[in-house]
């Protein structure tokens, strides 16, 4: 864990905030790559992941910025009215799960309303490093996205394309109509825009190994109850029971097994534990279709069984 300081706090659009955070002693903070996120630990179990903004040639602060959710599950509600400039936090190093893929000529970034966060990010990289992209970011109105000015005033601003929906939406099917071997595309956003993006890749033939995604929030599936099944734990052999309305991760901590975890909403990854045995079903945003094929690791923070029994590697 390191203990940072909220150096600035200032709003960034409608309903976005952005947060300076630096050591109090002025010391470098761990480095990061372009797509990172860090945990924000706001007290209790309450924890959110907030993608890194800034250059990754900064080591002195980070910077992440925050929608204010009307239907705040806590995270957001918090960060926008109780954490303000002088406040010290609690937060996780820089963790990877969206990164820029090595060999690509040609990146197609799109970002829809906060999910700019990353992608602003890797904009920069990609531009110091002289890497050829297009940036697509996509809102409803001017007011409501964040980082327009940056972007309008940066060194690749001819590279961005503003598509908001009262002025020029974005035309995804052109823009996506010809996929290139050595194209790669990162989406990051809400789940619908996502999805959206995602697919007219798909029927446009792109695949799947050139499509990145990192998801904010889970789909509704993901936090809807199931069936009843049971759990087994391989180095115990303890059998446990999962009801309709309970999550893994509930049952392992009533039986004091404590298994690491972050968004609860299989967005981070956090929480994933090998399965054994039995069949999950998965209900996560974090697995690509191939690693779920696979079915030997789920997200015991939302996903569930399709066969009567898991058998879990605790």
């Amino acid at each position: 864990m390191i203990e940072v300081i909220v150096g600035r706090k200032q709003t960034e659009a409608e309903g976005i905030c952005s947060f300076e955070l630096s050591r109090e002693d002025s010391q470098p903070l761990p480095a990061f790559s372009a797509g990172s996120h860090i945990d924000v630990h706001l007290g209790g179990k309450l924890i959110r992941q907030y993608s890194l903004c800034n250059s990754v040639k900064e080591t002195h602060r980070y910077q992440i910025a925050v929608l204010k959710e009307p239907a705040s599950r806590g995270g957001s509600m918090h960060m926008h009215d109780v954490i303000q400039e002088g406040h010290r936090l609690q937060i996780s190093e820089p963790r990877n799960l969206f990164q820029l893929e090595a060999s690509a000529q040609h990146s197609l970034l799109f970002a829809g309303g906060i999910g700019i966060t990353p992608i602003l990010c890797m904009a920069e990289r990609l531009s110091h490093a002289a890497s050829p992209f297009d940036l697509f970011y996509s809102g409803r109105t001017r007011s409501r996205a964040a980082f327009v000015e940056r972007l309008q005033s940066s060194e690749f601003s001819d590279q961005v394309t503003l598509c908001f929906d009262d002025e020029q939406p974005l035309d995804a099917k052109a823009v996506l109509a010809n996929p290139q071997p050595g194209t790669h595309l990162y989406v990051c956003g809400p789940s619908g825009y996502m999805d959206f993006i995602l697919n007219t890749a798909r029927e446009a033939g792109w695949p799947e190994e050139q499509l990145h995604r990192e998801y904010f929030s889970a789909s509704e599936e993901a936090l809807a109850p199931g069936d009843a099944f049971e759990i087994e734990i391989a180095s115990s052999g303890e059998v446990l029971r999962v009801e309709a309305d309970q999550t893994v991760i509930d049952v392992l901590y009533d039986a004091g097994i404590e298994v690491p975890v972050s968004c609860e909403q299989g967005v981070c990854g956090t929480c994933v534990t090998r399965v054994l045995g039995g069949i999950p079903e998965h209900r996560d945003s974090f697995f690509t279709e191939a690693q779920r094929a696979l079915n030997d690791q789920f997200t015991p923070c939302c996903s569930r069984a399709k066969t009567p029994r898991l058998v879990l590697n605790l």
